[in-house]
């Protein structure tokens, strides 16, 4: 095996995917705990103390208790090199997540156990299912009062359509929570309220010893009629089918108890995959192993350093080795660029990293160069990578700076925010005033906040409302068909679209213009 072989089985890249509050980033701190990279986990609710989660870093999520940003953390466990995305839950930044779906080789499911499967984590999950990645999942907050875990496995297979098996079981739940009995270890995990959870051995016959105190509750014989009943009437335990995304390893546990997490990270570095290949636009394969760098620009992020002003392109390389200063090809517009200017990421803190491989995500310092989407590779092979998944925006606002001699300023802040690819911008096609669309009213929330915190420019928006987002043809279009049903605008690139007040104007429009071709993206 050749060193970058071993270097790239080492790596295990993947996405921690949930419904907001599901405790999708007290899980990361823990494992960031774990992975020695913090000394003390902190928590999305710790606002009154100041206390901030590690992968929430900016400002309005530190103020708002809630992840608006996929976060990139990297940190060493038992011999293997650990990319985390932390991803936003809410669901006005699917996007952003979605995309950073399409960079990792796994993911991990959160579920609130008193809740069960809630909307975005279905929304997320078909995401998962559709690319065949394998998919692990947490049931989360077994320290409060929950749902019965055989109807939490029931849901899981009926709505998500995919297979369980679990690899632990509660014993107990919420006040009565007693510990996890450890299937697939073979051990009991004993709960202590303040920490220092201890392990029993099972016997060949899967019992405690009978001197043990928890041998003597009920609650003990109860979890172990479960265990035999989802033992002989549940599914095997595949590793085929945890690869190929059709059965998900289940475990129970709480992440703000730090409760089953350690578990958890152990089992899941003994199944998770290492980097897979990655499919070009004409269909062909890069493996990781292959010699030539390649990556994909899948995030960019604009003053993750507010006192640098800086602006990050998050690369998921694909293929091959990084090294600091070589020299790549763009292939959007087949410009060569030396990279340079590189960084790791611990959320926010951030170290220059000389060689990486394919499976980490590396930072590059963006001066304007990249856009979401963009590959990068080095040698004469010209190729693409799969196109990103991109929304069509729903919600539209004007927007103008409040005070006009900060010009300068507010034109700059539109244009980096814009890149992000949260929001995006048209400008009237006769005035060439900014409009900015949307999936969630968050999103401009988080823009107008962004705009006065990071670049002192304070912004007046007038909302539009529900708009229907229609492409057309410029070679089709003529102006005169625009109307105050039907407003006439232009994207980033400069192409024509309307903006439909409702269906019976688009259908109104259709019916007069018969031959027009009208895309919801282009």
């Amino acid at each position: 095996m050749t060193e970058l072989e071993t270097a790239v089985n080492k790596r295990r890249t993947f996405a921690i995917i949930s419904h907001p509050d599901a405790g999708k980033t007290t899980i990361t701190e823990q494992m960031l705990l774990f992975g020695g990279v913090v000394r003390e986990a902190g928590t999305v609710k710790g606002r009154k103390t100041g206390k901030f989660a590690t992968s929430d870093w900016m400002e309005i999520e530190k103020k708002r208790g809630i992840s608006v940003t996929s976060s990139v953390m990297q940190f060493d466990y038992e011999g293997k090199r650990i990319n985390i995305l932390d991803t936003p839950g809410h669901e006005d930044f699917s996007e952003d997540t979605y995309r950073t779906l399409m960079a990792v080789d796994s993911a991990v499911m959160v579920i609130d156990s008193a809740k069960g499967i809630e909307p975005q984590t279905k929304k997320l999950f078909q995401i998962c299912k559709m690319r065949g990645i394998p998919i692990f999942t947490f049931l989360n907050k077994l320290d409060r009062d929950g749902r019965e875990p055989l109807d939490l496995l029931a849901e899981i297979e009926d709505v998500l359509g995919i297979e369980t098996y679990p690899m632990n079981w509660p014993i107990g739940m919420g006040k009565g929570l007693k510990g996890l009995y450890d299937i697939y270890n073979k051990r009991v995990a004993l709960y202590k309220p303040q920490g220092n959870h201890a392990y029993l051995d099972l016997d060949e016959n899967g019992d405690i010893a009978s001197d043990e105190p928890l041998h003597q509750d009920s609650q003990w014989q109860d979890t172990l009629d479960e265990v035999e009943l989802v033992q002989s009437a549940g599914n095997e335990l595949s590793e085929d089918k945890i690869m190929s995304g059709d059965l998900t390893p289940v475990f129970f546990g709480s992440a703000l108890a730090n409760f089953g997490v350690e578990t958890f990270l152990q089992s899941y570095m003994q199944f998770a995959p290492a980097p897979t290949p990655h499919k070009t636009r004409d269909e062909s394969v890069i493996k990781p192993t292959d010699d030539v760098f390649s990556g994909f620009v899948f995030k960019i992020q604009a003053n993750m350093n507010p006192n640098h002003r800086d602006r990050i392109a998050f690369v998921r390389i694909c293929s091959g080795e990084f090294k600091r200063g070589m020299d790549v090809t763009l292939e959007r517009d087949q410009k060569s660029m030396r990279l340079s200017n590189s960084t790791q990421f611990m959320a926010e803190e951030r170290e220059n990293v000389e060689t990486a491989v394919a499976g980490d995500i590396i930072g590059l310092y963006d001066t304007g160069n990249f856009q979401i989407g963009d590959t990068i590779y080095t040698g004469k092979n010209d190729f693409q990578f799969e196109k990103l998944p991109q929304f069509t925006p729903e919600l539209f606002v004007h927007v103008t700076a409040k005070n006009v001699m900060k010009q300068k300023s507010f034109h700059k802040g539109i244009q980096q925010l814009v890149q992000e690819g949260a929001i995006q911008m048209f400008r009237s096609y006769s005035s060439n005033d900014y409009i900015l669309g949307a999936v969630g009213q968050l999103q401009f929330e988080v823009f107008q906040f962004r705009m006065q915190n990071e670049y002192n420019s304070d912004v007046l928006m007038e909302t539009m409302g529900n708009k229907i987002a229609r492409w057309i043809d410029p070679e089709q279009l003529d102006e005169r068909m625009a109307s105050s049903r039907n407003l006439l605008v232009k994207d980033r690139e400069d192409q024509p679209l309307f903006l439909f007040e409702n269906q019976f104007a688009e259908n109104w429009f259709q019916q007069k213009y018969p031959d027009v071709k009208l895309t919801s993206r282009l």
